[in-house]
């Protein structure tokens, strides 16, 4: 139970930083001090990796999960104060109608906002249901007494800041963990959890094992800076999806036999199944047509291992995310059992 407080512990921490692919260095600041206070030596790269070895001989393993997330950038300001926005990683934008949002300027400042429908008062323009939700149709009005685009420039916010979306990260009694930004804070607190099991010794690695939290997945080359590290095996821990035709629940392990950039190695995913199998969790073998990893970008840079996907089940990605307790620990089983032995 302790090991389980302690990854929602992360999960809510992580997911109250805000770091939308660019804007990062809060979540890498973070991840090096709770990795150094384990007692780990952890290193960033220049691009904002953040790595660590834990430790353990032979057959090095590289296990990966990304801390930037979706987000957003303001595009221009409106005459009337508003701001229009450009996405950040891959939503559809009638996921965040209504969201609370913060703006980041480059100058340090902060400010609060909400993205609403440009037409947004039923009783001002009536039903607006049929109208496209976009970047054009939706827009962010800040929390401040603004009324042109002077108004604002004063404030300090221009074009290129950034916009970060509300968390709302909540654990129901029943175990469901519904928040933004699960894909992919909710594998970095798996792997800061596996972190720290190994540094109070309940976790004896069987392997050299380094971990590594990549700062630019959402928009395809996190783990492009991967490639050169000594490594045999690759684990991308990522988000598993539910849905559709997916086997995968909210409360299993997901194995991805393949996604967008195509299959994953044979050998290492017949390796999580039989794992998963004698350890009797719950999982799901399925194939994301929609996704891709940190595992792709590292694979096309050069890196020559074995590669394979695996993560809890998340509700809604790319949304407002839902998985549940079970998941995790499902998934932090599965990852844990890979650390501890080799085949």
């Amino acid at each position: 139970m302790e090991c389980q407080a302690y990854l929602l512990e992360q999960l809510k921490t992580l997911a109250a930083i805000p770091s939308p692919t660019g804007m990062t260095v809060a979540a890498e600041d973070y991840l090096l001090a709770e990795l150094t206070r384990l007692g780990f030596k952890p290193w960033r790269t220049r691009k904002g990796t953040v790595l660590c070895e834990l430790g353990g001989q032979g057959r090095p393993l590289l296990c990966s999960a990304h801390v930037d997330t979706l987000g957003a950038m303001v595009r221009a300001v409106k005459g009337d104060g508003h701001l229009r926005y450009t996405a950040i990683g891959g939503f559809d934008d009638t996921n965040i109608e209504n969201e609370n949002v913060m703006i980041h300027t480059r100058e340090g400042k902060t400010f609060r906002g909400t993205v609403y429908a440009t037409r947004a008062s039923l009783h001002v323009w009536g039903s607006q249901s049929g109208t496209p939700r976009s970047d054009e149709f939706l827009e962010v009005i800040l929390d401040e007494e603004v009324a042109s685009a002077e108004d604002v420039r004063r404030l300090g916010i221009h074009p290129g800041d950034f916009i970060s979306f509300d968390p709302r990260t909540m654990v129901t009694e029943s175990g469901f963990v519904k928040s933004r930004h699960l894909d992919d804070k909710a594998s970095a607190a798996i792997l800061l959890t596996l972190a720290r099991e190994v540094a109070e010794g309940r976790l004896r690695l069987g392997r050299q094992v380094f971990i590594a939290f990549t700062v630019y997945e959402e928009v395809g080359h996190g783990g492009a800076g991967l490639w050169n590290l000594p490594v045999e095996d690759m684990l991308a821990v990522d988000m598993g999806c539910v849905g559709a035709d997916l086997g995968c629940k909210e409360t299993q392990v997901s194995i991805c036999a393949k996604d967008s950039a195509g299959p994953y190695d044979w050998r290492f995913t017949n390796e999580l199944i039989a794992r998963g199998r004698a350890l009797g969790l719950n999982f799901a073998v399925d194939v994301y047509p929609r996704y891709s990893s940190d595992a792709s970008p590292a694979l096309k840079a050069g890196m020559e291992v074995r590669f394979a996907l695996c993560g809890t089940g998340v509700f809604a990605s790319h949304g407002y995310e839902r998985t549940h307790i079970k998941g995790l620990t499902n998934t932090l089983r599965l990852v844990s059992d890979v650390m501890e032995h080799t085949v």
